[in-house]
């Protein structure tokens, strides 16, 4: 080639188009930073209503229970069953498996 070649010329970037590049990017970084934070926030949230239904849900297991434990017949069966107790006059018989072993009830 000679000094007239015929040579690309290299594409220059303008005063007026490099300021409106630094204006962008600085715009993009104000709207990506804050909708970072947004995103994680709500899956944050998200992860929040999920441990809100659980503990909701244990607390209506919870409450159930209470009310069981307001009803005799149901606190005489955990007597009999889990403490192995018995009523004035009663005897109480234990199976004991022939390794001597006793079974832990099921409470």
């Amino acid at each position: 080639m000679s000094a007239r070649g015929h040579a690309l010329p290299r594409p220059r970037l303008s005063r007026r188009a490099a300021g409106l590049a630094a204006i962008s990017f600085v715009l993009l970084l104000a709207l990506v930073l804050p909708l970072r934070q947004y995103v994680i926030q709500r899956s944050e949230i998200a992860g929040l209503e999920r441990k809100v239904q659980r503990l909701e849900e244990e607390r209506a297991t919870l409450e159930h229970r209470v009310e069981r434990l307001q009803e005799p017949e149901y606190l005489e069966r955990i007597a009999r069953q889990c403490l192995g107790m018995v009523r004035p006059g009663e005897i109480a018989f234990v199976a004991v498996p022939e390794d001597g072993q006793s079974l832990p009830a099921s409470c």
